[in-house]
């Protein structure tokens, strides 16, 4: 089939907008003003990334949005085309785009997508939800609401999440060492820039979690990488970092389930840490993601719970328990200066939180709605992680190395040989299968394993999906 239409398009890798958003809407451009027309087909994934010199990952995900925004559709077998009834000639409904691929699955019309391990949002407490903003905009008092409030969130959210710290994860906290944000990862970005300065060096996991790499990069922090290894975080690679007289501000951690492995931080290696902290004066920024979903007998309390610890930021997020659309995350700290320094920057950019969505999500809190969906979801994730488990066994056991994780909402997956990642992506991607990159996790050598999260996937699709993976991996064995 030829392909004549080429893409004009000089990448600014200095741009804020990511290159995948870029390559999107240079091509909507291109639709817009009729270079290309409805039917036309868009050059293959590793045709245009060739021919851009980037990482094929780029182009699915570009190629992704403008199937999403129903600018183009997939065709099996065929490839990308511009959709024959464009957005701007009005929108056909969703149910007759998908007709030609549905086989690919009901909610993901291009690709079965491996995320970093999103919840299951079919499963959110919906109904819940609407009437509790039914029940507060029936109350006498509404109008108080309407006003503004405290930079960091509604005072009685406040306390509901740090009781809820206090009797779930053994914290002695209160209201006023809490800071409700938009998302965790608000959370994060509001530390990294109110407690590190230009120069300073931070620790963080090594793979471990990007974005939060680079919000301490934004805010001038040298970053250091510190290996992981079935126990977690190799606590004295830091102590021997410390000899060598680095000054360090902080350390970034996911001690619960580290991102992306899901081992857990031994006992004695958090001991130690606390020991450094205290002793250096480093403060210990916890990212605690998916303490909800643990399938064992109880979640493992976090560092930010022990009594001696004098520097801390713990952040969590009640996005994953409610629904991922909710952007509710919060971080609680003992510094006041440091809280401080968060609700000056907090209120440059965004005045105060969305009071209305804390007064029903703190409805939720009181009526035991949270807590009823938290133990009907855990068994949902228990029993696909332990269907998931069976698939891992019956495709993968001969090709790569894995444990039953206690929680969360993904497995490791470590190949018994090392493998050549790009071709493996691109092998995937040619079976409608996106994992994510294992560079992606990585700080500089990209590791020898990948994150193959389940929440957000359905049986069928997962089934399909592992098989496929198993076949793959085998064959570069």
């Amino acid at each position: 089939m030829l392909r004549p239409w080429k893409l004009e398009l000089e990448i600014d890798r200095k741009s804020g907008k990511a290159i995948y958003l870029q390559i999107a809407d240079t091509i909507i451009s291109d639709i817009q003003s009729g270079r290309l027309k409805a039917g036309d087909a868009l050059p293959g994934s590793r045709v245009l990334a060739a021919m851009l010199k980037i990482n094929r990952n780029t182009v699915v995900e570009a190629y992704q949005v403008l199937i999403n925004e129903e600018w183009a559709i997939s065709k099996d077998r065929k490839g990308i085309f511009v959709s024959d009834r464009l957005p701007s000639l009005g929108i056909q409904p969703r149910n007759n785009i998908l007709k030609d691929h549905e086989h690919t699955g009901p909610d993901i019309p291009f690709l079965i997508n491996f995320d970093d391990g999103h919840p299951d949002s079919k499963i959110a407490p919906v109904k819940e939800l609407a009437r509790a903003y039914r029940q507060i905009f029936n109350r006498k008092a509404k109008w108080q609401m309407m006003g503004y409030t405290d930079v960091h969130g509604d005072i009685e959210f406040r306390k509901a999440v740090s009781q809820m710290l206090n009797h779930q994860r053994g914290m002695h906290s209160n209201e006023d060492e809490i800071s409700i944000t938009r998302g965790s990862q608000m959370a994060m970005f509001l530390t990294a820039q109110c407690l590190v300065e230009a120069g300073d060096a931070v620790i963080v996991e090594n793979p471990g979690y990007q974005p939060a790499w680079r919000t301490f990069e934004h805010a001038g922090a040298k970053l250091l990488p510190i290996s992981v290894d079935e126990e977690g975080l190799v606590v004295d690679d830091i102590l021997h970092l410390l000899k060598q007289g680095n000054k360090i501000k902080a350390i970034c951690i996911t001690p619960h389930r580290q991102y992306p492995t899901t081992v857990t931080l031994s006992l004695a290696r958090r001991l130690k840490l606390v020991e450094l902290s205290n002793t250096y004066g480093i403060t210990i920024i916890e990212d605690d993601y998916d303490n909800e979903f643990h399938f064992g007998y109880r979640p493992i309390l976090p560092l930010s719970s022990f009594p001696e610890l004098d520097h801390y930021v713990y952040i969590g997020t009640m996005s994953k328990v409610v629904a991922p659309a909710l952007r509710i995350g919060y971080l609680a700290t003992k510094d006041q200066n440091l809280l401080q320094k968060i609700g000056k920057l907090r209120k440059m950019i965004d005045v105060q939180g969305d009071i209305i969505m804390e007064q029903a999500v703190l409805q939720l809190i009181r009526d035991g709605a949270v807590k009823k969906h938290i133990k009907k979801s855990t068994i949902h994730y228990k029993h696909k992680r332990d269907f998931v488990h069976n698939l891992l066994e019956k495709y993968l056991k001969n090709q790569a190395d894995f444990s039953l994780p206690d929680g969360g909402l993904a497995f490791w997956i470590v190949p018994k040989v090392k493998l050549n990642w790009d071709k493996v992506t691109d092998l995937l991607l040619d079976k409608n299968i996106r994992i994510i990159h294992p560079e992606q996790y990585s700080f500089s050598t990209p590791v020898n394993g990948f994150r193959l999260s389940y929440g957000s996937l359905s049986e069928e699709q997962l089934e399909q999906s592992i098989r496929i993976i198993g076949e793959i991996l085998r064959d570069q064995n």
